[in-house]
């Protein structure tokens, strides 16, 4: 891995260069995506099935065939190795019980004068997952998505999910039956994300649509919002790690191939003030690489995109660690609950030597679609929030109007807006 430290000379250039990991080409094939979305939204279905046969070689007979069949997924449920079952069921329940605890409540508050104000909370009717199936399929993926939405209310889940050479993996396929969901379609990539934003003669047009994916879901996701709404626009992978000298090398090595392994593109990062660490970690990256099933992907993620960087305070590595706002960040210090106040930008923050960042992959419960590539400066991870929408509630009684009416009626009046002058005057005479 690429070390580094913050009393190099070039150390500035160095660290401009890995803030630009999130970098993502969206103009590049943004006129190809805004192709293939103007495709759907004309032709539908018949634009469908020609993508699925160029991009994922196979080609639907009728518009039948781009559904999975609710009896597949029952039998997918039921054929898998009960233990895997038992892990699933667990998941959802941590999952479940960690949104419910973000719902919010609609509430009303009364003034002394009978006002009424308030706010109601509101599901929105649908929603639309993208899970990703390429290089891998995610049904850890189907179960963060879908669990929030279900938690919020909504009543219609679609799911698209690509079918390389169509087939599907099987464990994706249980985890919709044991999320209830009915609606499955065997489409990927940015024709699934204009399918659910305008809708086909078989796939419904959705309200939001959330879930990760590549490049060109990314770009799709961004041009049609407005259309609908969408979580965030996401990028690979990426972990970040602030450890001192009392963190270990081996459980610190491991946890950035964790998201190495995930894409090339993906990036793992350490942030320690021990240099000798930081060569021991170097070290025993490089025998595990070896060990891996991804090996050739993970080693590509960790030459390119990887590094260690040694600084001289904890107090410097938190301040760079938040201008990087890294997707993950697992806290390996002595103490890192004392740490937590001071970091400010991270997607999940993970707190202890016994938390790895895979725990929150799959059963801790909190969410695992998080901001990417710096966003989580201003992004949140993906929770109920996203399939809910707010209305604010006024009601004013003759008293309560009286009593504020003069000031409304006077800055309308002010912004030349006679209409709403009188509307108020009216009432108040």
């Amino acid at each position: 891995m690429k070390i580094f430290s913050t009393k190099d000379e070039n150390f500035q250039y160095e660290f401009d260069e890995l803030l630009k990991r999130g970098a993502m080409d969206i103009d590049g094939v943004t006129s190809i995506v805004k192709g293939l979305l103007d495709e759907i939204r004309s032709e539908g279905n018949s634009a469908l099935r020609g993508h699925i046969a160029k991009f994922d070689r196979w080609e639907p007979q009728n518009d039948e065939a781009l559904a999975v069949s609710v009896a597949s997924m029952e039998k997918a449920y039921n054929n898998i190795d009960p233990t895997l079952r038992d892990a699933l069921h667990m998941a959802y329940d941590r999952i479940e019980d960690y949104h419910e605890k973000l719902m919010p409540k609609s509430w009303f508050d009364y003034e002394k004068n009978g006002n009424m104000l308030g706010q109601k909370v509101t599901a929105v009717d649908s929603a639309g997952l993208y899970i990703p199936g390429g290089k891998a399929a995610y049904p850890s993926s189907l179960l963060m998505n879908a669990i929030p939405a279900i938690v919020a209310g909504v009543e219609e889940i679609v799911v698209c999910t690509p079918s390389p050479d169509n087939e599907l993996n099987e464990l994706l396929l249980a985890a919709c039956h044991l999320c209830k969901v009915t609606k499955v379609f065997k489409v990927g990539g940015a024709s699934a994300i204009g399918a659910m934003a305008y809708g086909t003669e078989t796939i419904p047009k959705v309200d939001v649509i959330t879930g990760p994916g590549n490049i060109f879901v990314a770009t799709a996701k961004k041009l049609v919002y407005g259309e609908v709404n969408i979580d965030m626009i996401a990028g690979p992978s990426e972990i970040g790690i602030l450890a001192d000298e009392m963190a270990r090398e081996d459980f610190i090595a491991i946890d950035l191939l964790s998201q190495a392994e995930h894409d090339e593109m993906a990036s793992s990062i350490l942030i320690t003030t021990d240099v000798t660490l930081a060569s021991k970690v170097d070290a025993k990256v490089t025998e595990l690489l070896s060990t891996l099933s991804r090996e050739e992907i993970a080693r590509k993620s960790i030459e390119e995109r990887g590094a260690i960087i040694v600084t001289e305070t904890m107090d410097e590595a938190i301040d760079l660690m938040n201008q990087i706002a890294p997707e993950h960040l697992e806290v390996l210090t002595t103490n890192p609950m004392d740490l937590l106040g001071q970091i400010k930008h991270a997607g999940a923050i993970f707190l202890g030597e016994y938390t790895p960042e895979p725990i929150g992959d799959y059963v801790a419960g909190p969410n695992h679609t998080l901001p990417t590539g710096g966003t989580a400066k201003f992004y949140s991870p993906l929770s109920v929030d996203h399939f809910l929408k707010k209305s604010s509630i006024i009601s004013m009684t003759q008293k309560g109007l009286s009593e504020i009416g003069e000031a409304c009626a006077l800055i309308a009046n002010t912004e030349g807006l006679t209409a709403h002058e009188e509307s108020v005057r009216m009432r108040l005479s």
